[in-house]
């Protein structure tokens, strides 16, 4: 009977004194779980995002860096190519975390398929539309109201491509959509289809302004008529419901918000969306 009584005496005074336990030995004790988590939450990742041609130059050169350099648990990785094909992939299962369009047709589909969460979409940028040809070479071509005096003309696949989807509107409102078709070399991207006129492969082009400013390659004939667009080119960006880190895929998304990021894509040539 007395050594009962004696265990749990000493059993209460062991507990006492856990509780009486300063701050800082307590802490001490519950190492063994606040570990993991510390390292959880600062063990590097990788985020995919898939963004729009032309948003490469911007991305690859100064952005990603910027944010790495901000951020250096986070590898940020783009994919590039037109917002129709990237928004199939991300339909079909791509393993993307952040998606910037190069219109807002792309990403009002993602967000209708669930693909996208709606709350996490942002109008980023506006981007002009422009008719190019190859650098130093003569052309009958004044404008796009005349883009018809061209042999071949380069233009983004309607089907899949944002700058082809604008350059087909322009030309419908100005009556000669048919005639340039006729007269189309369709490009799987915008990028392609800048590289087909500052290689003389095309005599004309359409793309956007911050793809011509990108290479000495092309000059501007003229940009877009004014009215012939029925709203501005809107690049927005969204988070991807399916990724697989969304908390990082946030602070990219915030980051390319801030006045620093602003500040780079106004040098190459986007202005805030209005």
């Amino acid at each position: 009977m007395k050594k009962r009584v004696v265990s749990c005496v000493l059993a209460v005074l062991v507990m006492a004194a856990s509780v009486r336990a300063p701050l800082w030995a307590r802490g001490r004790q519950d190492q063994g779980t606040a570990a993991p988590q510390a390292l959880q939450a600062n063990q590097n990742v990788s985020i995919l995002v898939a963004a729009a041609a032309s948003l490469r130059n911007a991305f690859e050169q100064e952005l990603i860096p910027k944010f790495q350099a901000k951020y250096p648990h986070i590898t940020a990785e783009g994919t590039y190519d037109s917002s129709g094909k990237l928004q199939t992939q991300i339909e079909q299962g791509l393993e993307a975390d952040v998606f910037m369009s190069a219109a807002v047709t792309q990403m009002n589909n993602l967000v209708r398929g669930g693909f996208v969460g709606e709350a996490s979409v942002r109008p980023l940028l506006e981007n002009k539309i422009v008719l190019i040809k190859t650098a130093g070479a003569s052309t009958a071509v004044i404008g796009f109201q005349n883009i018809s005096a061209a042999g071949i003309i380069a233009l983004g696949d309607p089907a899949s491509v944002p700058a082809g989807q604008y350059a087909q509107e322009i030309f419908t409102s100005l009556g000669i959509w048919d005639g340039v078709k006729a007269k189309a070399s369709l490009g799987t991207n915008v990028t392609e289809v800048l590289n087909w006129v500052g290689e003389a492969s095309a005599e004309v082009g359409v793309v956007y302004a911050t793809d011509a400013a990108s290479t000495g390659k092309v000059e501007i004939i003229a940009e877009a008529p004014a009215g012939s667009l029925a709203s501005p080119v809107i690049y927005p960006v969204g988070l991807v419901s399916a990724s697989a880190h969304p908390e990082e895929a946030r602070l990219f998304i915030d980051f390319l918000a801030s006045a620093e990021a602003q500040d780079v894509f106004k040098a190459y040539g986007f202005s805030p969306a209005r």
